[in-house]
């Protein structure tokens, strides 16, 4: 059996063919899926900095494991380890609720008040009035920066709209 396996995902020490990859990256891609519904689906939508991160650092880790130049079971049993920490991280999140997500997400930045600019707020995350207009439309609005009742940044990097004519709360794409 082990021979077998050899043959078709190749040894941590040798050279791969191009079949013996290829059969390393279906193994990967269906235990990568099987490891996904430990974690959280969030990490594939609009993500926060830290989901980012974990993205970035599970791709690497798996693509070491289909190219063979890092050990093929050791590999796989770090992308769940990388699972597990982020989806830990969650759980701790959750259950000590604001402070310590503040913490691991950061906050959300409130860039316009009552239609007043916060200059500071848009200097320091270098957001400009028209990424802030582009919100605006986005949001489905047609008005001005003064109709805006407030906007954030939220820790996703969007920015949320909320007019002050009763208009539509609504997140958009960060600028």
């Amino acid at each position: 059996m082990n021979e077998l396996i050899e043959i078709a995902i190749g040894n941590d020490a040798g050279v791969l063919t191009w079949w013996q990859m290829s059969v390393r990256a279906v193994v990967v891609f269906f235990a990568a899926l099987m490891v996904s519904f430990i974690g959280s689906n969030r990490v594939f939508s609009k993500s926060s900095f830290p989901d980012i991160v974990f993205g970035i650092m599970y791709g690497s880790v798996l693509s070491r494991a289909i190219t063979g130049s890092s050990p093929f079971l050791p590999t796989l049993a770090a992308a769940l380890v990388l699972v597990l920490v982020h989806k830990g991280l969650a759980v701790v999140a959750f259950h000590l609720g604001a402070g310590f997500g503040h913490f691991t997400k950061g906050e959300h930045v409130k860039l316009i008040e009552e239609g007043n600019l916060q200059r500071q707020a848009l200097r320091k995350h270098s957001i400009t009035k028209d990424d802030l207009l582009e919100a605006v439309h986005r949001s489905g609005n047609n008005g001005n920066l003064s109709d805006v009742k407030s906007a954030y940044l939220e820790r996703s990097g969007q920015i949320s709209i909320r007019m002050k004519s009763g208009g539509r709360h609504k997140s958009n794409e960060s600028p």
